[in-house]
């Protein structure tokens, strides 16, 4: 009995919070409710593109005329096809063509990854066939026996035998940015991604006329949310060019990461009805200003457990900002280092349970069995993963979220969460974002946004809020903060900052 350590009561609610509610799935396979919304609606507009449109049955006649061309070459059930592609429709004839053909796509913005990050997909995820278009086909690394595709070469509509496809054959496989420095390429299922996407609120009430903007790089598990999420529910898919802020204008659902938001003025977006984000953690202000306009659902989840696998619609009001509770069909755990339950209000480790959890790591058993353990709560048949996502639930039932366990160190022997020191620093007035870093072991360097934010003021704050331990030893103003290319704070591009400008003071010295 895996609860027999914890009081009566805390077993009883470890059961009523960590369960998200059991509903039924509409399609295992997402791309069948694509497929439907073109049978009912094909003149509908799917997707746009810089003055260039696709109606649902266009895409769908394309993508069957890719399944087909894919299916001659050999490609089937359980094969990775690669999809190095930037944002266009064609990227999307390509996504639904894998996806019917019973493979899964592996993507790749191929204006942005370099050209070893490109070769060791290609190694890592055997993709026999790389589809991208013909402007960028010289930049594809091909090796002997794999097959180059490009999507802008016309392909006769020759339907061939729909493949036999199950939920837990693969989705996509995307790329993380790995602890060792070499991505790992994560599997996920068609089960793993039709249970957020098909299911509410991760479906996030889509449906025709709306208007979802397509802001995030291809690479990265969000833009699933948005691409796949759209268009299996009969929106308008509206895929930006460079201005982020053009697409999001005549947008009614957006979905990004806090840093890619906070770009995005809520005054300029009047139809937005529908915000998420996830990815990093989201700064109070910045939720509280979407919350007064549209319905804002902060959320959590590695590409581990598909996309997000909590969520939480939140009210300015609420006394705290939270990730809400399970998604339908997932569980998530609290628990200590000993992957034992802790009792409600203590922080711990969340690890996840239920349809979310990806199929595993290519070519990476050391990890795997590092992070995903069976899932003694839900029993025989069923894993759970290790998010590395510190956490505890609050008395009512919702996930706080407290950063990652990598972001909580040591500064002078005390232990400090990070996140919890910028969450501080936001709430100074004028403070858009701040990230906090440790310098080395005595020493934290903080950077709020924008440029015109006292540090003094900024200090005092933190110095006022908690141990003074936790205070900064500075509080630097940056006009940005720089972001990775999948829309997140660039930490490592701050920590060089931060040592740099400890290089050059003791140079001045």
């Amino acid at each position: 009995m895996p609860l027999r350590h914890l009081a009566t009561n805390d077993q009883h609610l470890f059961r009523q919070y960590g369960h998200g509610p059991t509903v039924p799935v509409p399609d295992p396979l997402v791309h069948h409710a694509v497929e439907r919304q073109a049978a009912t609606a094909p003149h509908t507009v799917a997707a746009e593109h810089l003055g260039t449109t696709i109606t649902y049955g266009e895409l769908d006649r394309r993508a069957d005329a890719l399944a087909a061309r894919l299916a001659r070459e050999g490609v089937r059930p359980g094969d990775h096809v690669g999809l190095f592609v930037r944002r266009s429709i064609p990227m999307l004839v390509g996504l639904l063509g894998i996806l019917k053909a019973g493979a899964a796509y592996v993507p790749q913005d191929i204006g942005l990854a370099p050209p070893a990050q490109l070769t060791h997909v290609v190694r890592t995820a055997r993709t026999r066939v790389v589809l991208t278009v013909a402007e960028h086909a010289h930049r594809v690394p091909l090796p002997d026996g794999h097959r180059l595709i490009t999507l802008d070469e016309p392909l006769p509509y020759e339907p061939g035998p729909r493949p036999a496809i199950s939920a837990d054959d693969g989705c996509y496989v995307l790329f993380t940015s790995g602890t060792t420095g070499r991505p790992n390429g994560v599997k996920v299922t068609h089960r793993n991604v039709a249970n957020i996407l098909l299911t509410a609120p991760g479906d996030l009430g889509i449906g025709p006329g709306d208007r979802v903007a397509q802001l995030l790089n291809i690479a990265f598990d969000m833009a699933a949310w948005e691409i796949l999420g759209c268009l299996a529910h009969g929106g308008t898919l509206i895929i930006r060019g460079k201005d982020i802020a053009a697409a999001a204008r005549t947008a009614t659902v957006l979905i990004a990461t806090p840093t890619v938001l906070t770009g995005i003025n809520p005054a300029a977006c009047p139809r937005v009805r529908a915000v998420a984000v996830a990815g990093e953690p989201c700064p109070r202000p910045l939720a509280d200003r979407w919350a007064r306009q549209a319905a804002f659902f902060n959320c959590c989840g590695p590409t581990e457990t598909t996309i997000v696998n909590t969520m939480r619609r939140h009210d300015p009001s609420d006394p705290l900002l939270t990730i809400g509770r399970p998604t339908p069909n997932n569980t998530v755990y609290v628990l200590d280092a000993d992957r034992r339950p802790l009792p409600i209000g203590e922080v711990g480790e969340m690890w996840a349970g239920g349809h979310c959890v990806s199929a595993g790591y290519l070519g990476n058993d050391e990890l795997n069995a590092e992070r995903y353990a069976p899932d003694p709560f839900l029993g025989p048949g069923h894993r759970m993963f290790r998010t590395r996502d510190l956490g505890r639930w609050t008395p009512d039932g919702e996930l706080e979220h407290l950063g990652r366990t990598d972001d909580q160190v040591k500064v002078r022997g005390f232990r400090v969460e990070l996140d919890s020191v910028s969450s501080v620093l936001e709430s100074v007035d004028g403070c858009r974002r701040a990230v906090t870093v440790k310098r080395d072991a005595r020493h934290l360097v903080s950077f709020v946004c924008p440029a015109d934010v006292d540090p003094d003021t900024a200090r005092r704050a933190v110095a006022d809020a908690l141990p003074y331990y936790c205070v900064p030893s500075e509080v630097l103003p940056l006009a940005f903060l720089p972001e990775t290319d999948r829309g997140k704070i660039d930490k490592q591009a701050l920590l060089r900052l931060a040592e740099e400008r400890t290089a050059l003071q003791g140079a001045a010295r």
